[in-house]
Order: C-alpha cells, then structure tokens, then sequence
C-alpha cells in the first residue's frame, strides 16, 4: 500500500493571500471610482498621461504593457467621456498623439486622492516602515519575476 502523498492547503500559499488581498483591495478601488465614473483601467491611462503634454498611443501602451488595441479602446473610452483628445501629427494623419483634455487633467488629482484613500483604508495596520519594507519586497518579487504590465482590472 503506498503512501497518500499530501496535498497542501490552500491558504497555505502566498500566492492565495496576495491574491486574497489583493482582490479586495482592487475591489474597494473600482468601487470608489464608480462615482466619478472612471474605470480603474481608465485611471491607470490618465494617470500615466498626466505628466507628460501629449503621448503617442503606442508609447503609452509600452509603458503600461497593454495591447495597442486595448489602449485604443481605453482612449475611445475616454475621449467619450471628454477626458482625452486625439492630435494628428503635422501633415500625416497616421500619427496622433492623445492628450489629457483640462477637465481630464482636472480629475487626476481627485483620482489620485482615492487611490491614496483606498491604500490608506488597507494598509493603515502598517507602520510606515512596513509599509516601505512591503513595498521594497513587491517590486523585487516584480523585478525578480520580469514583470512589467500594470495591472487594470
């Protein structure tokens, strides 16, 4: 008779409990952005968009690592919702950059500030030196891993 070999639980992984909080953090976020009527994908093109004047959809899609065609239906998005605009380059309509319009440019502060509220509201049993040891072991698990697409949803 052989042995039953053991099978671990599942909140014994790590990967469970980032995922476990993780969920519920992302969760919390979209439901405050709700009122302001920006998805949590939206908000991580404004918020990319916001220091720079203008960008090209393909450097922004680089920079996030979403698909072309995902930021081009980011920007449709938000361009309904007159948050962005579109630039054709000089003499070849090809080529546009996008650009935070004054109300989008307006609301990344606002965004911003949920985004630090909702951080706050999770991570408040954390001294800031947790905080940063925390954060210091994220990225070097991201870096370790060569991770490089922000996550949106």
């Amino acid at each position: 008779m052989t042995a039953e070999k053991h099978i671990s639980d599942l909140q014994s992984h790590l990967g469970f409990w980032l995922r476990f909080l993780s969920n519920h953090v992302s969760h919390r976020f979209a439901q405050r952005l709700e009122q302001t009527g920006v998805t949590v994908a939206e908000w991580v093109i404004l918020r990319e968009m916001f220091d720079m004047e203008t960008m090209a959809p393909s450097a922004l899609a680089e920079k996030t690592g979403l698909t072309r065609g995902a930021v081009s239906k980011l920007i449709e998005r938000l361009r309904a919702k007159k948050l962005v605009t579109r630039v054709e380059a000089a003499g070849d309509r090809r080529f546009q950059d996008v650009g935070l319009t004054a109300t989008g440019r307006a609301l990344v502060p606002s965004l911003a500030a949920i985004a630090d509220a909702n951080d706050t509201e999770f991570f408040r049993h954390l001294n800031n030196m947790e905080r940063k040891q925390l954060m210091a072991t994220l990225k070097t698990l991201v870096q370790a891993n060569g991770l490089s697409k922000i996550p949106t949803e």
